[in-house]
C-alpha cells in the first residue's frame, strides 16, 4: 500500500472511532487494518492512536497528523476531478442515509435516473429515521429533514417540506369537524414519536403562534403506519405532505383547520464539513434539489 492509502486509512480509523468500526467500512481484517497502522507510526517515527483493552484516543502528534492529512486527501481529491476535467466519469461507492418514508417515497425514481446516467456507479444506501452519525458510520451524504444544529456538518437546501393537519371523511362524519384548535382537545391524535405528550403548532392570520396540545390515541415512530391508521378512520394526523399528498389528492383524508397556516422545514442534503465533498456526491446533490425545489410535485396536489 502506498502512504496516501495509509494515510486514508488512518483517517478512517480516526473517523470511525476504533480500528474494529474502521475495518468493518474497509471490508478488510481487523488484523490487517492494526498492522498498517503499526507500519505507519514506525515509519512516522510517532505514536498516533493512544490504545488499551478499553478504549483509545489520538494523540498529541495523531491530533497534528489528522487534521493536516485531512486536508491532504481533500486537495487530492480535488486535484484529481480536476484533472480529470469533463464530463468526469462517475464512479466508486456512494454511501447515502435518508429518512424512511422519504426515501422509500421519493428517492427511488431519483437513484434509478442517476444510476442510469451513470453505470460505473455503485450505491449504499441506509433508510432510517435513526440518528445517524456521518462520520462514525462512514457516510459521504445524509438528507435530513428537521433544524439543522450540528455545526460540524455542512448543509445544502434541497426541498420546502410542509404539513398536512387531516383525518379521513369516515373520522369527521363520527368525530365532527373541529372549528378551532380549541376543539383539537376533544379529538383523538394520531402522534409521531413516542414522547409523552405533543403539541402541534398553528399560526393564525394574525401571525400569533399557538401551542396547541393533542391527546394521542396512537403513538408510532413511522409516518406511513400512521397515514394507515388515519385513512381508516382512527383520529386527526399531522404529517408533511410528502406522506399525505396521494390520500388528500384522492379524498380518503381530508384537511381541517385551513384558517390557520402550518410550520414547515427543510429538506437538506447533508455533509462532513471538513472534508472535500467528491463528485458523485455534488452531481446527486444538485439533481436531487433540481427535481424537487419549493414546489415539489407532492405539493401539486
Amino acid at each position: 500500500m502506498g502512504q496516501l492509502e495509509d494515510m486514508a486509512m488512518f483517517v478512517r480509523i480516526v473517523e470511525a472511532g476504533s480500528i474494529t468500526k474502521a475495518a468493518e467500512q474497509l471490508n478488510i481484517a481487523k488484523s490487517a487494518v492494526s498492522r498498517r497502522l503499526k507500519e505507519l507510526e514506525t515509519r512516522l517515527g510517532s505514536q498516533l492512536i493512544s490504545r488499551n483493552t478499553r478504549q483509545s484516543h489520538l494523540t498529541q502528534a495523531g491530533e497534528q497528523y489528522y487534521q493536516k492529512v485531512n486536508n491532504i486527501l481533500s486537495e487530492v481529491e480535488a486535484l484529481n476531478e480536476e484533472t480529470r476535467g469533463a464530463p468526469t466519469r462517475i464512479e466508486g461507492t456512494l454511501k447515502m442515509t435518508a429518512p424512511l418514508s422519504f426515501g422509500l417515497m421519493h428517492l427511488n425514481n431519483i437513484i434509478d435516473e442517476y444510476a442510469n446516467m451513470h453505470p460505473d456507479l455503485k450505491f449504499e444506501l441506509d433508510f432510517s429515521d435513526r440518528h445517524t452519525d456521518l462520520i462514525e458510520e462512514g457516510f459521504e451524504l445524509a438528507i435530513r429533514i428537521k433544524q439543522l444544529e450540528d455545526s460540524s456538518y455542512q448543509a445544502k437546501r434541497l426541498a420546502l417540506i410542509r404539513y398536512a393537519l387531516c383525518a379521513s371523511p369516515e373520522y369527521l362524519n363520527k368525530m365532527g369537524t373541529p372549528k378551532t384548535f380549541e376543539d383539537l382537545a376533544k379529538h383523538k391524535f394520531l402522534q409521531y414519536g413516542m414522547g409523552k405528550s405533543s403539541t402541534i403548532e398553528l399560526i393564525d392570520e394574525q401571525g400569533k403562534k399557538h401551542q396547541v396540545p393533542v391527546n394521542g390515541k396512537i403513538k408510532a415512530n413511522n409516518g406511513d403506519f400512521l397515514l394507515e391508521m388515519a385513512i381508516k378512520g382512527q383520529g386527526i394526523v399531522f404529517l408533511p405532505t410528502f406522506i399525505t399528498y396521494q390520500a388528500l389528492a384522492s379524498g380518503e383524508l381530508l384537511p381541517i383547520l385551513q384558517q390557520y397556516q402550518l410550520p414547515t422545514l427543510n429538506a437538506y442534503a447533508v455533509y462532513p464539513k471538513n472534508r472535500f465533498l467528491l463528485q458523485r456526491c455534488r452531481y446527486l446533490i444538485d439533481f436531487i434539489a433540481q427535481r424537487f425545489g419549493d414546489e415539489p410535485y407532492w405539493d401539486n396536489f
